[in-house]
């Protein structure tokens, strides 16, 4: 396999399914080693990372729970063991624990902060220094147009990705000197899993809320990952790029 990431390693949380399975093969298909981070589900990592060696790529799974600082630490150096290298980190991980403001409890505000926002500080905060040291690399943080207008019924999730735009902006400036790059994917409504289990109606309403009359895909996503990990985007840095068929316009 070769391509744009030829001879690199890409580091991406929560790559055992939906966005995250979709930008891990995406990047081992344009030539980079992968590190499949999971959490819990090493049997869909493992076939994550199965499918890329059957496509003729590297990968490799690694247990981590991001929330966890301690354990976020050492998966970037266990990776950076194993490969020898770091070039590009994906902050993929996500949770949701949706519900009403003044029905929110205290624990499922937590658990998004943490993952959502707190884990990708901690992965981007170990990556960086190894970067730092190479002069060079590029860190794609995966945020939501929910961080950029809110939605209803997710506070917590609107807050951590909002705060993951202003952590993408701090960190390209305080990098950008070493040849780090630090962008933001601001996916719309993309079809997955999750969205899957929606019932008709709200499903059909928020495609209607889309310019281009269709849900996108984790593929959709993860080729916009591809370009922002890439030297194709050697002088893009602080961005944040709306992958969402026009659900919003600036």
């Amino acid at each position: 396999m070769s391509g744009r990431l030829d001879g690199r390693v890409a580091l991406v949380t929560g790559a055992s399914r939906g966005i995250g399975a979709a930008i891990a093969q995406r990047l081992a298909g344009e030539g980079a080693m992968v590190a499949v981070n999971y959490a819990g589900r090493a049997d869909a990592a493992a076939d994550v990372v199965a499918r890329i060696e059957g496509a003729g790529g590297t990968a490799r799974a690694f247990q981590a729970d991001v929330s966890d600082s301690a354990a976020c630490a050492r998966l970037v150096a266990d990776v950076f063991e194993a490969f020898g290298r770091l070039d590009v980190l994906v902050n993929n991980a996500g949770i949701t624990r949706d519900g009403l403001l003044v029905r929110m409890s205290d624990d499922d505000w937590s658990a998004v902060i943490d993952t959502n926002l707190s884990g990708a500080f901690y992965a981007t905060r170990a990556a960086s220094k190894i970067m730092m040291k190479a002069r060079g690399g590029s860190i794609v943080t995966v945020a939501s147009v929910v961080g950029l207008v809110g939605n209803a019924g997710q506070v917590n999730y609107a807050a951590a990705k909002a705060g993951l735009v202003g952590m993408t902006k701090s960190v390209a400036k305080e990098l950008a000197s070493r040849n780090v790059r630090a962008n933001a994917i601001a996916p719309g409504f993309i079809g997955t899993d999750m969205t899957d289990a929606l019932p008709g109606a709200a499903r059909d309403a928020a495609v209607g809320a889309i310019a281009m009359g269709r849900l996108g895909t984790p593929e959709d996503i993860a080729a916009a990952v591809a370009f922002l990990a890439s030297d194709d985007a050697s002088y893009i840095t602080g961005q944040v790029l709306a992958v969402d068929g026009g659900m919003t316009f600036s």
